[in-house]
Order: C-alpha cells, then structure tokens, then sequence
C-alpha cells in the first residue's frame, strides 16, 4: 500500500489563495450609512456646518444620478444589442458577397445568424460553414 499526498493540501498552493471580504465599491446605501454615522458622532460643540451638509447631500445627489444613469445606459445598450441582433436575423435565405481573409471574393447564402460578445456574424451555407461578420459583406442579394 502506498501513503499519497494529495497535493491540493500542500502549504504552497494555500498561500497562493487570495482572500478577499467585503466589496471594493462603495455604493449608495455606503454613503449613506457614512454620512448618518458621522451625523451621530459630530462634536455637539461644533456642529457640522450647513455648508459641509449641502456638499456632502450633493455629493449624494451625484451619486445617486450617476448610478442611475449606468443602469438606464445598461438597459439601452441591451435593447440595442437586440435590435440589432433582429435586423440581422432578416439576412438568413439571402445570397452574400464577401471579402475572404486572402481578400478573394465569394458568394454565399447566410445560413443564421449569431450573436456573442456583443457581436453578430453570420454562419454560411457552403462546404466550410464559413462564419464571417458584417464588416466583410460587399454585397447583399
């Protein structure tokens, strides 16, 4: 019988994990529960001044916009992924024209259409099964 080590107990392979709490970004409800701490925690003597509250509620305010611009943007970007996507869906059945990597120029009918990273290309119906994308396209029938 022989004694094995498994080598996922090795002392080198759990120094090379990286431990990681918490999240690097600070976001509203952050900013919020900072703003109320140090709203509870001010020197009664020497209160925050109207000005130094005004800067930090705008500073919210700012924040507050900003995130909600990112998520309307992310909404947009995504319907305009789709809409693309169906524009190009209505190339299947046509006869194409396109410039090969060697820059020779072939005809094929477009098979489907595909959509990843954020990019279509279009899957041909000849012997390769040939993909290409629209930057290639000279000609559409």
């Amino acid at each position: 019988m022989t004694n094995t080590v498994d080598s996922t107990y090795l002392l080198s392979n759990y120094q090379n994990q990286a431990k990681q709490t918490g999240n690097s970004t600070l976001g509203k409800d952050d900013f919020l529960k900072i703003l109320m701490t140090q709203l509870q925690n001010q020197d009664p003597l020497n209160p925050m001044q109207d000005k130094d509250f005004v800067a930090q509620m705008a500073t919210f305010s700012s924040l507050e916009q900003m995130t909600n611009l990112n998520s309307s943007m992310d909404k947009f970007i995504k319907s305009v992924e789709q809409n693309q996507f169906m524009q190009a869906s209505s190339m299947i059945g046509k006869t194409v024209t396109y410039s090969d990597d060697q820059n020779n120029e072939n005809t094929a009918v477009v098979k489907s259409v595909l959509f990843k990273d954020g990019s279509t290309s279009f899957q041909l119906d000849d012997a390769q099964r040939t993909t290409i994308t629209s930057g290639q396209i000279t000609k559409i029938e």
